[in-house]
Protein backbone atom coordinates (compact mmCIF):
# COMPACT_ATOMS: atom_id res chain seq x y z
CA UNK A 1 0.00 0.00 0.00
CA UNK A 2 1.18 3.23 -0.98
CA UNK A 3 2.56 5.87 1.82
CA UNK A 4 0.10 8.50 1.63
CA UNK A 5 2.23 10.91 3.75
CA UNK A 6 5.15 10.62 0.44
CA UNK A 7 5.84 13.82 -0.11
CA UNK A 8 6.50 15.31 -3.70
CA UNK A 9 9.89 15.94 -4.69
CA UNK A 10 9.96 19.91 -5.97
CA UNK A 11 10.05 20.53 -9.75
CA UNK A 12 12.42 22.19 -11.45
CA UNK A 13 12.26 24.05 -15.32
CA UNK A 14 15.91 24.08 -16.85
CA UNK A 15 15.39 26.50 -20.00
CA UNK A 16 18.74 25.71 -22.51
CA UNK A 17 20.23 22.37 -22.62
CA UNK A 18 23.96 23.95 -23.11
CA UNK A 19 26.46 23.02 -20.94
CA UNK A 20 25.08 26.05 -18.71
CA UNK A 21 21.66 24.26 -18.45
CA UNK A 22 23.05 20.74 -17.97
CA UNK A 23 25.40 21.70 -15.40
CA UNK A 24 22.66 23.66 -13.60
CA UNK A 25 20.03 20.84 -13.63
CA UNK A 26 23.12 18.40 -12.44
CA UNK A 27 23.20 20.78 -9.30
CA UNK A 28 19.36 20.96 -8.80
CA UNK A 29 19.26 17.13 -8.68
CA UNK A 30 19.68 16.44 -4.82
CA UNK A 31 16.69 18.02 -4.37
CA UNK A 32 14.33 18.40 -7.27
CA UNK A 33 13.41 16.34 -10.16
CA UNK A 34 14.37 18.93 -13.34
CA UNK A 35 13.16 18.50 -17.07
CA UNK A 36 15.55 20.58 -19.42
CA UNK A 37 13.61 22.09 -22.63
CA UNK A 38 15.32 23.15 -25.58
CA UNK A 39 14.25 24.35 -28.82
CA UNK A 40 16.83 22.55 -30.51
CA UNK A 41 16.92 18.50 -31.75
CA UNK A 42 20.11 17.59 -29.89
CA UNK A 43 23.20 15.70 -31.70
CA UNK A 44 23.39 11.64 -30.66
CA UNK A 45 27.23 12.45 -30.29
CA UNK A 46 29.76 14.97 -30.70
CA UNK A 47 28.35 17.05 -33.42
CA UNK A 48 27.86 21.27 -33.71
CA UNK A 49 24.39 21.76 -33.55
CA UNK A 50 22.52 25.16 -34.88
CA UNK A 51 22.01 26.19 -31.16
CA UNK A 52 25.49 26.59 -30.26
CA UNK A 53 26.90 28.52 -33.18
CA UNK A 54 30.23 29.72 -31.09
CA UNK A 55 31.16 26.05 -30.99
CA UNK A 56 32.92 25.79 -33.91
CA UNK A 57 35.79 28.20 -32.31
CA UNK A 58 38.30 27.20 -29.68
CA UNK A 59 37.23 26.71 -25.98
CA UNK A 60 38.60 25.29 -23.29
CA UNK A 61 38.33 24.94 -19.44
CA UNK A 62 40.48 26.68 -17.01
CA UNK A 63 41.30 25.01 -13.78
CA UNK A 64 39.46 26.52 -11.70
CA UNK A 65 36.06 24.68 -14.27
CA UNK A 66 37.73 21.39 -14.20
CA UNK A 67 37.67 21.64 -10.13
CA UNK A 68 34.05 22.63 -10.05
CA UNK A 69 33.04 19.91 -13.44
CA UNK A 70 34.70 16.70 -11.37
CA UNK A 71 32.65 18.32 -8.06
CA UNK A 72 29.09 18.12 -9.62
CA UNK A 73 29.37 15.08 -12.06
CA UNK A 74 32.76 13.17 -10.60
CA UNK A 75 34.85 11.47 -13.70
CA UNK A 76 33.54 13.77 -15.85
CA UNK A 77 36.35 15.01 -16.88
CA UNK A 78 38.20 11.49 -17.22
CA UNK A 79 35.46 10.76 -20.03
CA UNK A 80 36.19 13.42 -22.30
CA UNK A 81 39.91 12.81 -21.80
CA UNK A 82 39.21 9.51 -22.83
CA UNK A 83 37.67 10.49 -25.75
CA UNK A 84 40.28 11.89 -27.18
CA UNK A 85 40.24 15.47 -24.75
CA UNK A 86 43.52 16.40 -23.11
CA UNK A 87 44.66 17.70 -19.58
CA UNK A 88 46.78 20.38 -20.54
CA UNK A 89 49.70 21.84 -18.20
CA UNK A 90 49.79 25.21 -17.55
CA UNK A 91 52.51 26.43 -18.85
CA UNK A 92 54.53 23.34 -19.09
CA UNK A 93 52.60 22.38 -22.24
CA UNK A 94 51.96 25.91 -23.70
CA UNK A 95 53.55 28.57 -25.65
CA UNK A 96 52.02 31.62 -24.60
CA UNK A 97 52.46 35.47 -25.37
CA UNK A 98 50.69 37.67 -22.64
CA UNK A 99 48.66 40.88 -23.65
CA UNK A 100 52.00 42.79 -22.58
CA UNK A 101 53.72 40.65 -25.11
CA UNK A 102 55.18 39.18 -23.13
CA UNK A 103 56.34 35.32 -23.49
CA UNK A 104 55.53 32.84 -20.53
CA UNK A 105 58.21 30.63 -19.88
CA UNK A 106 57.14 27.00 -19.92
CA UNK A 107 57.07 26.16 -15.87
CA UNK A 108 55.90 22.71 -14.64
CA UNK A 109 55.53 23.56 -11.04
CA UNK A 110 52.12 24.81 -11.05
CA UNK A 111 49.49 22.31 -10.65
CA UNK A 112 46.63 24.14 -13.08
CA UNK A 113 45.96 22.49 -15.93
CA UNK A 114 43.18 23.55 -18.67
CA UNK A 115 40.53 21.11 -20.27
CA UNK A 116 40.95 20.99 -23.93
CA UNK A 117 38.42 19.54 -26.60
CA UNK A 118 36.14 20.30 -29.02
CA UNK A 119 33.12 21.90 -28.12
CA UNK A 120 30.97 19.68 -29.81
CA UNK A 121 32.90 17.01 -27.61
CA UNK A 122 32.49 18.53 -24.19
CA UNK A 123 28.87 18.80 -24.90
CA UNK A 124 28.44 15.24 -26.13
CA UNK A 125 30.08 14.20 -23.10
CA UNK A 126 28.25 16.04 -20.37
CA UNK A 127 24.66 15.93 -22.31
CA UNK A 128 25.37 12.05 -21.77
CA UNK A 129 26.74 12.37 -18.14
CA UNK A 130 23.61 14.47 -17.31
CA UNK A 131 21.04 12.82 -19.02
CA UNK A 132 21.84 9.16 -17.62
CA UNK A 133 20.23 10.48 -14.18
CA UNK A 134 16.75 9.46 -13.86
CA UNK A 135 16.10 12.62 -12.19
CA UNK A 136 16.74 14.45 -15.06
CA UNK A 137 14.30 14.76 -18.22
CA UNK A 138 14.93 16.21 -21.55
CA UNK A 139 12.36 17.71 -23.79
CA UNK A 140 13.49 18.86 -27.28
CA UNK A 141 12.01 20.98 -30.00
CA UNK A 142 10.30 23.29 -27.46
CA UNK A 143 10.59 27.16 -26.96
CA UNK A 144 10.36 28.84 -23.93
CA UNK A 145 7.76 31.90 -24.06
CA UNK A 146 7.08 33.36 -20.99
CA UNK A 147 7.13 33.19 -17.21
CA UNK A 148 4.08 32.30 -15.31
CA UNK A 149 3.15 33.95 -11.85
CA UNK A 150 3.41 37.37 -10.68
CA UNK A 151 6.27 39.70 -9.12
CA UNK A 152 5.96 37.84 -5.73
CA UNK A 153 7.19 34.26 -7.73
CA UNK A 154 7.27 32.20 -10.48
CA UNK A 155 4.68 29.04 -10.68
CA UNK A 156 5.83 27.26 -13.93
CA UNK A 157 6.46 28.16 -17.67
CA UNK A 158 4.70 28.76 -21.05
CA UNK A 159 6.46 27.06 -23.50
CA UNK A 160 5.50 26.13 -27.45
CA UNK A 161 6.01 22.60 -29.31
CA UNK A 162 4.64 22.89 -33.20
CA UNK A 163 1.30 25.43 -32.50
CA UNK A 164 1.04 24.25 -29.19
CA UNK A 165 1.25 25.81 -26.02
CA UNK A 166 1.00 24.44 -22.55
CA UNK A 167 2.42 25.57 -19.24
CA UNK A 168 4.56 23.47 -17.15
CA UNK A 169 4.29 24.36 -13.39
CA UNK A 170 7.69 24.29 -11.71
CA UNK A 171 8.73 25.23 -8.11
CA UNK A 172 11.86 26.38 -9.98
CA UNK A 173 12.54 27.71 -13.13
CA UNK A 174 16.34 27.94 -14.36
CA UNK A 175 16.95 30.51 -17.46
CA UNK A 176 20.41 29.15 -18.85
CA UNK A 177 19.68 30.27 -22.60
CA UNK A 178 22.51 32.17 -22.99
CA UNK A 179 22.97 35.75 -24.59
CA UNK A 180 19.61 35.87 -26.05
CA UNK A 181 17.92 35.30 -23.05
CA UNK A 182 14.42 36.82 -22.80
CA UNK A 183 14.74 37.48 -18.85
CA UNK A 184 14.83 41.12 -18.72
CA UNK A 185 12.07 41.59 -20.83
CA UNK A 186 10.03 38.25 -18.80
CA UNK A 187 10.86 40.19 -15.41
CA UNK A 188 9.29 43.57 -16.62
CA UNK A 189 5.94 41.46 -17.46
CA UNK A 190 5.70 40.57 -14.59
CA UNK A 191 5.97 43.96 -12.76
CA UNK A 192 9.48 44.12 -11.65
CA UNK A 193 11.76 47.29 -12.73
CA UNK A 194 14.10 47.06 -15.20
CA UNK A 195 17.27 45.08 -15.13
CA UNK A 196 20.76 47.23 -15.12
CA UNK A 197 23.04 46.19 -17.77
CA UNK A 198 26.49 47.11 -18.85
CA UNK A 199 28.60 46.10 -22.33
CA UNK A 200 32.32 46.74 -22.96
CA UNK A 201 32.18 45.96 -26.67
CA UNK A 202 36.59 45.87 -28.01
CA UNK A 203 34.88 45.32 -31.48
CA UNK A 204 36.58 41.62 -31.78
CA UNK A 205 35.84 39.93 -34.61
CA UNK A 206 36.70 35.87 -34.82
CA UNK A 207 37.95 33.88 -37.85
CA UNK A 208 38.57 30.03 -36.62
CA UNK A 209 39.55 26.81 -39.61
CA UNK A 210 40.08 23.34 -38.33
CA UNK A 211 43.35 22.07 -39.36
CA UNK A 212 44.81 18.37 -40.02
CA UNK A 213 47.72 18.22 -37.64
CA UNK A 214 51.01 16.63 -39.05
CA UNK A 215 51.09 13.15 -38.07
CA UNK A 216 54.39 13.46 -36.12
CA UNK A 217 52.57 16.51 -33.21
CA UNK A 218 48.93 14.64 -32.85
CA UNK A 219 48.52 13.77 -29.04
CA UNK A 220 51.88 15.98 -28.11
CA UNK A 221 51.73 19.10 -29.23
CA UNK A 222 51.68 22.41 -27.06
CA UNK A 223 48.66 24.79 -27.02
CA UNK A 224 50.03 27.73 -29.05
CA UNK A 225 48.24 30.95 -27.62
CA UNK A 226 49.36 34.98 -28.54
CA UNK A 227 47.04 37.52 -26.99
CA UNK A 228 46.21 40.89 -28.00
CA UNK A 229 47.68 43.75 -26.56
CA UNK A 230 45.09 46.45 -25.39
CA UNK A 231 47.79 48.98 -25.60
CA UNK A 232 48.06 48.58 -29.84
CA UNK A 233 44.87 48.95 -31.78
CA UNK A 234 43.87 47.12 -33.68
CA UNK A 235 44.41 44.48 -31.35
CA UNK A 236 45.39 41.10 -33.13
CA UNK A 237 46.01 37.80 -32.09
CA UNK A 238 45.23 34.00 -32.24
CA UNK A 239 45.18 30.44 -30.58
CA UNK A 240 46.78 26.98 -32.25
CA UNK A 241 44.29 24.34 -29.76
CA UNK A 242 45.20 20.81 -30.26
CA UNK A 243 42.13 18.41 -29.52
CA UNK A 244 40.94 15.15 -30.44
CA UNK A 245 41.21 12.95 -33.48
CA UNK A 246 44.48 14.55 -34.59
CA UNK A 247 43.26 18.08 -35.53
CA UNK A 248 43.42 21.58 -34.44
CA UNK A 249 41.02 24.06 -33.72
CA UNK A 250 42.72 27.94 -35.20
CA UNK A 251 40.99 30.98 -34.14
CA UNK A 252 42.46 34.18 -35.27
CA UNK A 253 40.93 37.93 -33.59
CA UNK A 254 41.26 40.93 -34.37
CA UNK A 255 39.70 44.72 -33.20
CA UNK A 256 38.26 47.46 -35.00
CA UNK A 257 40.11 48.23 -38.16
CA UNK A 258 42.19 44.63 -37.52
CA UNK A 259 39.70 42.15 -37.75
CA UNK A 260 40.36 38.57 -39.62
CA UNK A 261 37.98 38.14 -42.77
CA UNK A 262 36.24 34.87 -43.69
CA UNK A 263 38.72 34.52 -46.69
CA UNK A 264 40.73 31.35 -46.85
CA UNK A 265 43.39 32.73 -48.73
CA UNK A 266 44.11 35.34 -46.24
CA UNK A 267 43.87 33.16 -43.37
CA UNK A 268 47.46 32.38 -42.80
CA UNK A 269 49.15 35.75 -44.13
CA UNK A 270 46.39 37.46 -41.14
CA UNK A 271 48.28 34.53 -38.59
CA UNK A 272 51.58 35.00 -40.30
CA UNK A 273 51.37 39.25 -38.62
CA UNK A 274 50.35 38.59 -35.05
CA UNK A 275 53.24 40.37 -33.45
CA UNK A 276 55.20 37.00 -34.10
CA UNK A 277 54.89 34.30 -36.89
CA UNK A 278 54.98 30.92 -35.14
CA UNK A 279 51.13 30.44 -35.65
CA UNK A 280 51.35 31.16 -39.29
CA UNK A 281 54.97 29.26 -39.75
CA UNK A 282 52.75 26.27 -38.08
CA UNK A 283 50.00 26.45 -40.29
CA UNK A 284 52.50 26.28 -43.61
CA UNK A 285 52.48 22.89 -43.02
CA UNK A 286 49.23 21.72 -41.25
CA UNK A 287 46.13 20.52 -43.82
CA UNK A 288 43.15 23.22 -43.59
CA UNK A 289 39.53 20.32 -43.57
CA UNK A 290 37.14 23.10 -43.27
CA UNK A 291 36.01 26.47 -44.30
CA UNK A 292 36.87 29.82 -42.15
CA UNK A 293 34.17 30.44 -40.19
CA UNK A 294 33.53 34.24 -38.58
CA UNK A 295 31.73 35.27 -35.82
CA UNK A 296 31.62 39.17 -34.07
CA UNK A 297 29.41 38.15 -30.81
CA UNK A 298 32.44 38.87 -28.92
CA UNK A 299 30.68 41.92 -26.49
CA UNK A 300 31.22 42.01 -22.85
CA UNK A 301 27.81 41.62 -21.46
CA UNK A 302 26.58 41.94 -17.49
CA UNK A 303 22.77 42.19 -16.51
CA UNK A 304 22.97 42.70 -12.47
CA UNK A 305 19.91 40.58 -11.69
CA UNK A 306 21.67 40.18 -8.01
CA UNK A 307 20.53 43.67 -7.70
CA UNK A 308 16.69 43.17 -8.69
CA UNK A 309 14.59 44.03 -5.74
CA UNK A 310 12.34 42.48 -4.80
CA UNK A 311 13.47 38.99 -6.73
CA UNK A 312 10.32 36.86 -7.36
CA UNK A 313 10.57 33.40 -5.73
CA UNK A 314 11.17 30.21 -7.88
CA UNK A 315 13.18 31.80 -11.06
CA UNK A 316 16.85 32.38 -11.02
CA UNK A 317 19.40 33.19 -14.54
CA UNK A 318 22.83 31.54 -14.79
CA UNK A 319 25.20 31.65 -17.10
CA UNK A 320 25.94 33.48 -20.46
CA UNK A 321 22.42 34.53 -19.44
CA UNK A 322 23.75 36.71 -16.29
CA UNK A 323 27.22 37.72 -18.33
CA UNK A 324 28.98 36.53 -21.77
CA UNK A 325 32.52 37.27 -22.14
CA UNK A 326 35.06 38.03 -24.96
CA UNK A 327 35.24 34.71 -25.76
CA UNK A 328 39.37 34.98 -25.59
CA UNK A 329 39.59 34.78 -22.04
CA UNK A 330 38.06 31.23 -22.08
CA UNK A 331 35.72 31.57 -19.07
CA UNK A 332 32.07 31.26 -20.03
CA UNK A 333 32.49 27.62 -19.28
CA UNK A 334 34.54 27.17 -16.13
CA UNK A 335 31.73 30.48 -15.13
CA UNK A 336 29.11 27.95 -15.90
CA UNK A 337 30.43 25.57 -13.91
CA UNK A 338 30.99 27.35 -10.84
CA UNK A 339 27.41 28.83 -10.81
CA UNK A 340 26.13 25.42 -10.93
CA UNK A 341 28.60 24.25 -7.78
CA UNK A 342 27.37 27.81 -6.02
CA UNK A 343 23.58 26.83 -6.34
CA UNK A 344 23.68 22.99 -5.49
CA UNK A 345 25.79 24.26 -2.11
CA UNK A 346 22.69 26.96 -1.41
CA UNK A 347 20.22 24.52 -2.36
CA UNK A 348 22.17 22.27 0.81
CA UNK A 349 21.09 24.05 3.44
CA UNK A 350 17.98 26.25 2.14
CA UNK A 351 15.14 23.97 0.05
CA UNK A 352 13.96 25.24 -3.28
CA UNK A 353 10.27 25.76 -1.63
CA UNK A 354 11.41 28.08 0.85
CA UNK A 355 10.70 31.67 0.50
CA UNK A 356 14.00 34.00 -0.34
CA UNK A 357 16.37 30.71 -1.86
CA UNK A 358 15.93 31.80 -5.65
CA UNK A 359 16.99 35.44 -4.29
CA UNK A 360 20.04 33.62 -2.45
CA UNK A 361 20.41 31.28 -5.53
CA UNK A 362 20.81 34.44 -7.70
CA UNK A 363 23.22 36.13 -5.38
CA UNK A 364 25.48 33.01 -5.23
CA UNK A 365 25.49 32.55 -9.08
CA UNK A 366 26.77 36.40 -9.60
CA UNK A 367 30.18 36.08 -7.38
CA UNK A 368 31.86 33.70 -10.56
CA UNK A 369 30.38 35.70 -12.86
CA UNK A 370 31.85 39.24 -10.89
CA UNK A 371 35.18 37.12 -11.11
CA UNK A 372 35.59 37.16 -14.35
CA UNK A 373 33.85 40.01 -15.70
CA UNK A 374 36.38 41.91 -13.88
CA UNK A 375 39.16 39.98 -15.74
CA UNK A 376 37.70 40.58 -18.93
CA UNK A 377 36.43 44.49 -19.03
CA UNK A 378 39.75 44.86 -17.14
CA UNK A 379 41.21 44.49 -20.25
CA UNK A 380 39.04 45.26 -22.71
CA UNK A 381 38.10 48.60 -21.38
CA UNK A 382 40.69 49.93 -23.03
CA UNK A 383 40.51 49.45 -26.78
CA UNK A 384 39.42 52.60 -28.39
CA UNK A 385 34.65 52.34 -28.56
CA UNK A 386 35.25 49.76 -26.06
CA UNK A 387 32.81 51.44 -23.41
CA UNK A 388 31.24 54.96 -22.79
CA UNK A 389 32.70 55.10 -19.93
CA UNK A 390 36.75 55.34 -19.89
CA UNK A 391 38.49 53.51 -17.32
CA UNK A 392 39.43 55.50 -14.11
CA UNK A 393 42.33 56.55 -12.52
CA UNK A 394 41.61 53.28 -10.43
CA UNK A 395 41.43 50.98 -12.97
CA UNK A 396 44.27 52.24 -14.75
CA UNK A 397 46.43 51.42 -11.61
CA UNK A 398 45.26 48.12 -11.61
CA UNK A 399 45.66 47.51 -15.06
CA UNK A 400 49.42 48.43 -14.97
CA UNK A 401 49.87 46.25 -11.62
CA UNK A 402 48.78 43.23 -13.74
CA UNK A 403 51.06 43.89 -16.50
CA UNK A 404 53.75 44.01 -13.49
CA UNK A 405 52.29 40.76 -12.15
CA UNK A 406 51.92 38.97 -15.80
CA UNK A 407 56.29 40.34 -16.33
CA UNK A 408 57.12 38.68 -12.99
CA UNK A 409 54.99 35.32 -13.76
CA UNK A 410 56.81 34.97 -16.62
CA UNK A 411 59.70 34.72 -15.27
CA UNK A 412 59.33 33.17 -11.60
CA UNK A 413 57.55 29.98 -11.17
CA UNK A 414 56.17 31.24 -7.85
CA UNK A 415 54.87 34.41 -8.82
CA UNK A 416 53.44 32.47 -12.13
CA UNK A 417 51.46 30.17 -9.45
CA UNK A 418 49.49 33.09 -7.86
CA UNK A 419 48.93 34.92 -11.39
CA UNK A 420 47.14 31.59 -12.57
CA UNK A 421 45.10 30.72 -9.49
CA UNK A 422 42.84 33.77 -10.66
CA UNK A 423 43.32 33.70 -14.62
CA UNK A 424 41.46 30.25 -13.87
CA UNK A 425 38.90 31.50 -11.26
CA UNK A 426 40.19 29.63 -8.60
CA UNK A 427 40.92 32.11 -6.36
CA UNK A 428 40.06 35.92 -5.59
CA UNK A 429 41.89 38.59 -7.29
CA UNK A 430 43.42 39.64 -4.09
CA UNK A 431 45.64 36.91 -4.55
CA UNK A 432 47.77 39.00 -6.36
CA UNK A 433 49.00 40.61 -3.58
CA UNK A 434 49.68 38.05 -1.47
CA UNK A 435 53.67 37.16 -0.35
CA UNK A 436 53.90 34.60 -3.32
CA UNK A 437 53.75 37.25 -6.07
CA UNK A 438 55.15 40.54 -3.72
CA UNK A 439 57.86 38.89 -2.75
CA UNK A 440 59.26 37.66 -6.63
CA UNK A 441 57.97 41.41 -7.76
CA UNK A 442 59.96 43.20 -5.56
CA UNK A 443 62.98 41.22 -4.27
CA UNK A 444 63.03 37.61 -5.88
CA UNK A 445 65.07 35.99 -8.02
CA UNK A 446 63.87 36.05 -12.38
CA UNK A 447 64.85 34.53 -15.22
CA UNK A 448 65.57 36.56 -17.73
CA UNK A 449 62.92 37.80 -20.96
CA UNK A 450 62.09 35.48 -23.53
CA UNK A 451 63.08 37.38 -27.15
CA UNK A 452 60.73 34.50 -29.24
CA UNK A 453 58.47 31.79 -28.67
CA UNK A 454 59.55 28.51 -26.36
CA UNK A 455 59.16 26.04 -28.92
CA UNK A 456 61.24 23.10 -28.15
CA UNK A 457 63.46 22.04 -31.02
CA UNK A 458 61.82 18.57 -31.15
CA UNK A 459 58.41 20.44 -31.57
CA UNK A 460 59.13 22.47 -34.03
CA UNK A 461 61.18 20.02 -36.00
CA UNK A 462 57.83 17.68 -35.93
CA UNK A 463 55.17 20.19 -36.93
CA UNK A 464 57.47 20.46 -40.26
CA UNK A 465 56.41 16.64 -41.27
Amino acid sequence: MPDRFTRRRPTAVVIGASAAGFLAASSLTEQADVLVIDRDILPEGPEVRRGVPQARHAHLVWSGGVEAFNDLLPGVVDDVVARGGRLVRIMGDMVSRAPNEVWFRRFTSTDHSNLVCSRALLDAALRDRVLADHRITLLQDTTAVRLEGTAEGVTGLCVRKGDHEETLTADLVVDASGRGSHAPQWLQDLGLPKVTEREVNAGVAYATRLYEAPRAVTGSFPLVNIQANPAKSPGQGGIILPIENGRWIVTLSGTRGGEPTGDPDAFVDFALNLGDPVIGDLLKNAEPVSDVVTTRSTTNQRRYYEKVKPWPDGFIVVGDAIAGYNPVYGHGLTVAAQCAVAIRNVLRSHPVTTRGTAQRLQKAAARPVAAAWELAVGQDAFYPGATDNPPTPVQRFLARYVDRCVVTGSRNPRALGALLDVMSLRRPPTRLFSVDMLWPMLVGRKKPHLDAPPLRADEWQSAQR
